[in-house]
C-alpha cells in the first residue's frame, strides 16, 4: 500500500512528495512489530534503491511469510535522487544536518519533522546509505557508542563485514539517526558501496541481513541465512590516510585487503610535469576497509582509512 508521508507545494505547480510503501499481514492483531527501512536522503546515494527494489520484491512474492508490518521508504530527497543533487536542490541543505525539523519552519525542516513524526514508534529503523562518488566503503554499520548496547545486536545480525560504533563526539545530533534514537526508535545506520552507482553483491547482503533480522523480531517466517559474524571496532582501532599533496591518486592495492604498517598504498600524481607528489602508505597494520575512488585529490582529502588488527 503506497501512502503519501508528507507533501509541500513548491514553484511552477510543483511538489515535493516524500511516499512510502506499508507492507503488512491482511488480518492485524495489534501486536505486530513495525521495522522501517529508509534511503535516499543523499541524492547521489543510490544504493539503498535496489535493496528496497528487492525488499519489496522478496515480501510482495511471499505475503504469506509476512507476520509485522514492514515500512519502505525508498527517497526521502527525492528532489535529490532525480536531480543528482546529494543535498535538497534549490534550499542547498544537505537534509541529514536538519533532522529533527520544525513543525512551523521552512520548507525543508517541515518536511524533515514530518518524516520523523511518521517513523516515530517503530521497533527498529535501518538507515541506509551509500558512501560519496569520492570513496568507496565495505558494508559497514555504523553507531553511537552511547547506543552501542541497544544497537549491537541489531546491528550484528545484518550480514555486514564490519561494525565502527564511533565515540559520542563523532555523532552529529542533526542526523535523521541520532533524532529516531532520542525519541526511542531503534535506528542503525548502514553505509556500502560507492555514490552514484548500485553494487548488487552489497545489495544483496544487506536484503539478506534485513530479512535476518525481520525474522528475528517475529516479522518474517520465510527463509533466512545465517549472517556473517561483522568485525566489531571502536574509532581508537582505525587508521587515517589524508592527501599531503594535490593531484591524482592512483591506488596499488585492493579494497577490504590486508595491509602492513609502511605498506603503499598508491601514489598521488602530478599530470603537468609527470612527478610523484606523494607516495602514500598504511599508517597502521590492518585492514584497507575505505578507499579513494575519485582520483583527483587536494590538500587534507580522505585517501583511505585502515582497521588496524589482525584478520583471515
Amino acid at each position: 500500500m503506497i501512502k503519501e508521508v508528507v507533501s509541500v507545494g513548491l514553484a511552477v505547480d510543483e511538489c515535493l512528495r516524500i511516499k512510502k510503501n506499508v507492507l503488512q499481514p491482511e488480518q492485524l492483531t495489534g501486536d505486530e512489530k513495525r521495522i522501517c527501512i529508509v534511503t535516499g536522503t543523499h541524492g547521489d546515494e543510490l544504493e539503498g534503491q535496489y535493496v528496497c527494489y528487492e525488499l519489496n520484491r522478496i515480501l510482495q512474492e511471499h505475503k504469506e511469510c509476512l507476520k509485522g508490518i514492514v515500512e519502505i521508504y525508498p527517497a526521502l530527497n527525492p528532489l535529490g535522487v532525480d536531480s543528482i543533487s546529494r543535498g535538497i536542490p534549490m534550499f542547498d541543505l544537505d537534509m541529514n544536518r536538519i533532522f529533527p525539523g520544525e513543525e512551523n519552519g521552512a520548507v525543508a525542516e517541515y518536511v524533515a519533522s514530518q518524516i520523523i513524526e511518521d517513523i516515530a514508534g517503530a521497533d527498529l529503523c535501518i538507515d541506509i546509505h551509500a558512501s560519496n562518488i569520492f570513496l568507496r566503503e565495505i558494508p559497514q554499520a555504523r553507531i553511537n557508542v552511547n547506543t552501542a548496547q541497544r544497537l549491537l545486536p541489531f546491528a550484528r545480525r545484518l550480514n555486514l563485514d564490519f561494525v565502527w560504533i564511533h565515540a559520542a563526539a563523532t555523532v552529529l545530533e542533526s542526523t535523521l539517526a541520532h533524532s529516531l534514537n532520542s525519541i526511542d526508535v531503534p535506528t542503525v545506520v548502514v553505509e556500502m558501496g560507492v555514490g552514484m552507482r548500485i553494487t548488487e553483491e552489497f545489495c544483496h547482503q544487506l536484503t539478506d541481513g534485513i530479512l535476518c533480522v525481520m525474522k528475528d523480531m517475529g516479522v518474517w517466517s520465510g527463509e533466512a541465512i545465517e549472517p556473517k559474524k561483522p568485525i566489531i571496532s571502536q574509532d581508537g582501532e582505525v587508521g587515517f590516510v589524508n592527501a599531503e599533496a594535490p593531484g591524482i591518486f592512483v591506488p596499488c592495492v585492493e579494497h577490504w585487503r590486508n595491509v602492513q604498517k609502511g605498506q603503499r598504498i598508491g601514489r598521488i600524481l602530478n599530470s603537468l610535469d609527470g612527478t610523484v607528489e606523494q607516495e602514500v602508505y598504511a599508517p597502521i597494520h590492518g585492514m584497507l576497509f575505505t578507499l579513494r575512488e575519485y582520483p583527483v585529490v587536494s590538500c587534507g582529502s580522505l585517501i583511505a582509512r585502515v582497521l588496524g588488527g589482525d584478520f583471515e
